[in-house]
């Protein structure tokens, strides 16, 4: 049994007072030495000290408020232990390159992967979620966590106006030393979701390369395209002579060289997002073993309420008391 306020437990010696103290009657006589023993009201008396005792035990009890340890219990379900990593440049406060060309302004690409992730988090009951955004730096937002409250709450305060760059290496990173933290259950996935890539270099690649390989990490890339930008899937594209490859281009092909799962997808508008999002979910439910954490039983109501009861029984006697003799 575990208590709220320790210290008030020192108070338990007073619950003895009423075995102690005498009562006090309201009538005096000169002498009762000759009057015979009555072992009934003796056993009464008895029996209203210790209630009247009980009733302060129980009440200093609940104002220490006993509860039971929370325990974490294993259980067995679908689903995956999934950070969310997400770009926060300025470029995703602008409509999908769809909307451009339909000339209409569209939904923002950041208001779209909201409304969607949410969505996403409230289908998935049995998942681990943590959260990572990036523009010229990572910010590390929420830990892996199973409070559905929690990282929905993350999700949308990750609004707000973003930088003009998108160090995508800093924010897988900062994504995958979550997972280092975490007991793996069987199922680990990133979900990288930006509209540009910036250059990785080898070493942050070399990095990359090795956390998924070792942790067991599938990574999920939806590019949220730009307007007038080249496909990460057009495998025909030659950059001019002495011109890098763009970077979006360039990382995906570094991303299928990876041993431990890779699958992109392409977004031109919320429809193109919402299907990406489906399929990932659909692959996502693999079994997994879990701890759910089951809070302790508090018992202050129950201290409380047998400490009314008793005194309630106190008063009652004290009606039945017989207040003077004909």
């Amino acid at each position: 049994m575990l208590f709220n306020t320790y210290w008030i437990l020192f108070l338990l010696p007073l619950a003895a007072l009423p075995l102690l103290l005498e009562r006090a009657h309201s009538r005096a006589y000169s002498w009762t030495g000759m009057l015979p023993r009555d072992a009934l009201s003796e056993l009464i008396g008895l029996l209203l000290k210790i209630l009247a005792a009980l009733a302060l035990l129980f009440i200093i009890l609940g104002i220490a408020s006993p509860h039971t340890a929370a325990q974490k219990v294993e259980r067995i379900g679908e689903g995956a232990q999934i950070v969310l990593t997400i770009d926060r440049s300025a470029s995703m406060d602008e409509p999908f390159s769809g909307a451009e060309a339909s000339g209409h302004a569209g939904e923002a690409k950041s208001g779209a992967s909201r409304r969607l992730i949410t969505n996403f988090i409230k289908q998935r009951k049995n998942d681990m979620f943590g959260m990572v955004t990036f523009s010229n730096s990572a910010m590390y937002v929420m830990p892996l966590t199973q409070s559905r409250e929690a990282i929905l709450a993350a999700v949308d305060a990750a609004g707000g106006p973003g930088l003009f760059q998108t160090n995508i290496g800093s924010g897988l990173t900062t994504a995958l030393g979550m997972f280092d933290h975490a007991p793996d259950s069987g199922s680990r996935a990133i979900i990288l979701l930006s509209d540009g890539a910036g250059r990785v270099s080898d070493n942050v690649q070399q990095k990359i390369r090795d956390w998924l390989a070792r942790q067991h990490i599938t990574l999920y890339w939806i590019v949220l395209r730009q307007p007038n930008e080249l496909s990460i899937f057009d495998t025909e594209y030659k950059p001019p002579e002495d011109q890098p490859l763009p970077p979006s281009i360039e990382l995906h092909r570094f991303f299928k060289t990876l041993r431990s799962g890779y699958q992109p997808y392409e977004a031109d508008d919320p429809q193109s997002l919402a299907r990406a999002i489906e399929d990932i979910n659909a692959k996502e439910k693999k079994p997994i073993r879990y701890l759910e954490q089951i809070p302790g039983r508090d018992f202050t109501t129950h201290c409380f309420a047998i400490a009314a009861l008793l005194i309630a029984a106190l008063l009652g006697i004290k009606l039945l008391e017989v207040k003077s003799w004909r």
